[in-house]
């Protein structure tokens, strides 16, 4: 019998590298050129500069600082594809991230497959600690950017006046069916513990793991669902300022809310635009509802008498919870339900849509960033910035688990954002 014999870590990790970096072209495979170039809001960049950007990663913090003497692939690529580090170079105002015809997408991928060389000659000489760390970090970095590339394209291909699909129907966004009655799962108060405190990656903001003592609450069993919002909205939701935040009820008015994004009414019906093509509202009702902001969410939650959970209440409520796969992961659009609740268990916290929470993203007792520009990762925008939790249906796999911390600005709907009702 041959003994068995472990895989070299080199392998490993060089596999990971092919895996992701090939999982970022997959993901343009629908697009064409054209599509990769545009920039259909404030919060979006182009599928092109996604490529470049997270290219520009590896090559400014590992090939740079680990290969002596390493000559840039190009030196105006140093700022170009620079997206906020500041201890590194200036970089063009992102709203102009679409006005770069050149380099064309070819010169992209020439540039991506150099730095790709690079690191794997890297790996096959240098496997210190410090070595590996930084490109298990440039891989998570890359698969942040996946799920943004999915995010704007989205938009991008909603923003065309045809409405084009970016993948066939046949992988399921969202799912239909009828509506179950949420039912409310308890939670006793007492001292729990948060945050990552490993084995495995997780990024700074997750940690450090520390205790936080928690009041009794409830939990609703699954997200709330478009049909549940319509009735927020057929009350007047949208015209009854008592339900909202002075700020949300300043922005809903200035953009004109009515309905989530992607919605739009065809006479009596509503349709939603999702990544398969625009459906009926009918057939979505029980999805959970999506695309809308943390105003939105907490003027629901009033609407319903009940509130946003904390992000603390959510992961405790989380903890015990399987995770499920994703569009990233597994080609489907929608991940299987998570969790029971005949069992005490929430069901689908991860996979479908992020969660808003009423935290503010700010560091965890202890925290504190790295030196250097890669302490601009996470800790620079410790301000102005919601939490929420579970992942979506654009997460990649590796990246759902109970701590993992997403954060935008309370009137961000672009992303796959939605809601989980608390009370007490």
């Amino acid at each position: 019998m041959t003994p068995a014999t472990e895989t070299p870590e080199s392998t490993l990790i060089d596999e990971e590298f092919c895996r992701v970096r090939q999982q970022s072209e997959a993901l343009c495979e629908p697009l064409s050129p054209e599509d990769m170039m545009v920039q259909s809001c404030e919060e979006a960049s182009p599928a092109k500069w996604h490529l470049a950007h997270t290219t520009w990663f590896f090559e400014t913090f590992i090939l740079s600082e680990y290969i002596p003497g390493y000559r840039e692939y190009d030196p105006n690529y140093r700022w170009l594809f620079n997206s906020y580090y500041n201890a590194v170079s200036d970089q063009p105002e992102k709203k102009l991230r679409a006005s770069f015809s050149r380099p064309g997408v070819e010169s992209i991928f020439r540039y991506r497959r150099h730095v790709e060389e690079k690191i794997r000659q890297l790996l096959e000489s240098n496997l210190e600690p410090e070595t590996v760390g930084r490109i298990t970090l440039g891989l998570n970095h890359e698969q942040q950017h996946q799920e943004l590339l999915a995010t704007d394209m989205k938009h991008a291909l909603w923003s065309n006046p045809m409405h084009p699909v970016y993948q066939e129907r046949a992988a399921q966004e969202v799912h239909g069916g009828a509506v179950k009655p949420a039912t409310w799962l308890d939670y006793e108060a007492g001292l729990r513990e948060i945050g990552s405190a490993g084995p495995g990656f997780a990024f700074d903001m997750e940690s450090p793991r520390h205790q936080i003592y928690l009041q009794p609450f409830r939990l609703a069993s699954r997200p709330v669902s478009c049909a549940e919002y319509l009735e927020f909205m057929e009350d007047g939701g949208y015209r009854r300022p008592e339900l909202w935040l002075a700020a949300g009820w300043d922005t809903a008015n200035k953009e004109r809310w009515e309905a989530p994004l992607y919605w739009r009414r065809r006479e009596r019906d509503w349709w939603i635009y999702t990544l398969t093509g625009e459906r009926s509202l009918e057939e979505l009702g029980s999805s959970p509802v999506c695309h809308v902001s943390y105003f939105e969410a907490d003027a629901f939650a009033n609407w319903a008498g009940k509130r946003l959970p904390t992000e603390a209440e959510w992961e405790v409520a989380a903890q015990a919870v399987p995770v499920a796969g994703n569009l990233l992961e597994t080609g489907r659009l929608h991940p299987e339900a998570n969790g029971d609740a005949s069992q005490g268990l929430p069901v689908q916290m991860f996979g479908d849509v992020w969660e808003w929470t009423q935290s503010a993203f700010l560091g965890y007792p202890g925290f504190r960033p790295s030196s250097g520009a890669l302490g601009e990762y996470n800790g620079k925008f410790m301000s102005g910035q919601m939490v929420l939790r579970g992942g979506s249906v654009v997460t990649p796999g590796s990246h759902i688990r109970p701590t993992y911390r997403n954060f935008f600005s309370p009137q961000t709907r672009w992303q796959f954002s939605g809601i989980r009702l608390a009370e007490r």
